[in-house]
């Protein structure tokens, strides 16, 4: 296998390889990315046996076929801080060059071909829906940060589900103590399905996404093993858990005692102010909601201080006084899509639900806290 490479172009695929080898892995061969030279373009694979990308090279003229597996460590570094614009890879019988010029030279050993894992293939997976870039971002963004990323058991907590059902797509995650679910609308009939992907997984995703043009489709397609989304000249591909999501359109309830829209950016801005008192602490803001009045946000700790900041907002029904997780509820006012936030409460401890004015495109529900007996006269 003989690559004339420029460098810039080339880089920005191998990063993106890169980022999906097994760097952990016991078996070493996952430490690197298969490179694959066919006569007209080359492709870069790489996995670590939980999620899989394939994607084709730019900047890479090829001059002999054949294909090779690159350790990222060694070769990865030598690629990315190559001293020269264009370099030439070669490769023989396992043995490898990097010719960058007249005069800088670079040996190293390529990983066996034979024992990289064969990969899955979305061609023969059914097609699960197709959703345009800017809205997948939104549907990440929004309906998976309420999960826990660690391996958590039961594992759906640590995952997010992905449901197909009326002509919609949701995405939903839960740790437990809260939930967030995000909705798009899909054009096309599409069968009703539902299926559980690690949120680590996802994560990477949303990653591979950024850089993609807002109005690229994307097809998702899956099978009985893998999820795989297809964008531009990129197959990732996201092994499924097999696991069961608890039914959590039952525990949305649509009772409330009291509503409120606030501006999102001063709301965000009052409760970071007041995570800076409390984050060593209880973490716990209170809301001193007044109807026709404004909002309080208050935040206490001993030995550390005090913030109390009144917020202009649109309040009716009951007086209340609750408690939450002040990273929590910024985990939430983060992640919605929208100036405006829309939130009902069901009195001091029932759920919270924040969502964007007349819409039904993002929910979050939380959980306040309950206040103690001198709670009562904070």
């Amino acid at each position: 296998m003989k690559l004339l490479v420029n460098k810039a172009s080339f880089v920005k695929s191998w990063l993106l390889a890169e980022r999906s080898t097994g760097s952990r892995s016991a078996l070493t061969v996952l430490t690197g990315v298969k490179c694959t030279a066919e006569e007209n373009s080359v492709t870069l694979q790489a996995t670590d046996l939980k999620t899989s990308v394939r994607c084709v090279a730019n900047g890479v003229e090829v001059q002999t076929p054949g294909e090779a597996v690159f350790p990222v460590k060694v070769v990865g570094e030598l690629f990315k801080k190559a001293p020269t614009d264009t370099f030439v890879i070669e490769v023989d019988e396992g043995k490898a060059k990097i010719d960058c010029g007249e005069k800088n030279h670079y040996k190293f050993t390529t990983y066996p071909v034979s024992e990289f894992p064969k990969l899955p293939k979305s061609e023969e997976g059914r097609l699960f829906f197709n959703i345009s870039v800017s809205e997948l971002k939104r549907l990440l963004d929004e309906g998976t940060f309420a999960g826990s990323p660690g391996e958590e058991f039961p594992q759906y907590l640590s995952s997010g589900l992905f449901q197909v059902k009326d002509g919609f797509v949701r995405v939903v995650s839960t740790d437990g103590r809260r939930l967030s679910l995000s909705q798009a609308t899909l054009e096309g009939d599409f069968e009703e399905k539902q299926l559980l992907l690690p949120l680590n997984g996802l994560k990477e995703l949303a990653r591979i996404i950024s850089s993609a043009e807002d109005d690229t489709e994307v097809t998702v397609k899956e099978d009985d093993a893998q999820v795989y989304f297809i964008v531009d000249n990129i197959e990732f591909s996201i092994r499924r858990i097999e696991s069961r999501f608890p039914p959590y359109e039952k525990i949305l309830s649509p009772e409330k005692s009291t509503w409120m829209e606030v501006d999102r950016s001063k709301m965000i801005e009052a409760l970071e102010r007041a995570e800076i008192v409390v984050r060593d602490f209880s973490k716990m803001v209170i809301l001193n909601l007044s109807p026709g009045g404004n909002m309080t946000v208050k935040a206490s700790a001993p030995e550390i201080g005090e913030a109390l900041e009144e917020v202009p907002a649109e309040i009716d029904g009951d007086p209340l006084k609750v408690a939450f997780n002040v990273k929590f509820l910024l985990d939430g006012m983060r992640a919605l899509h929208g100036n405006i936030a829309h939130m009902t409460f069901n009195g001091p401890n029932g759920q919270m639900l924040l969502s964007k004015p007349g819409e039904e495109s993002f929910l979050y529900v939380l959980m306040p806290i309950t206040l103690p007996p001198e709670g009562e006269n904070l």
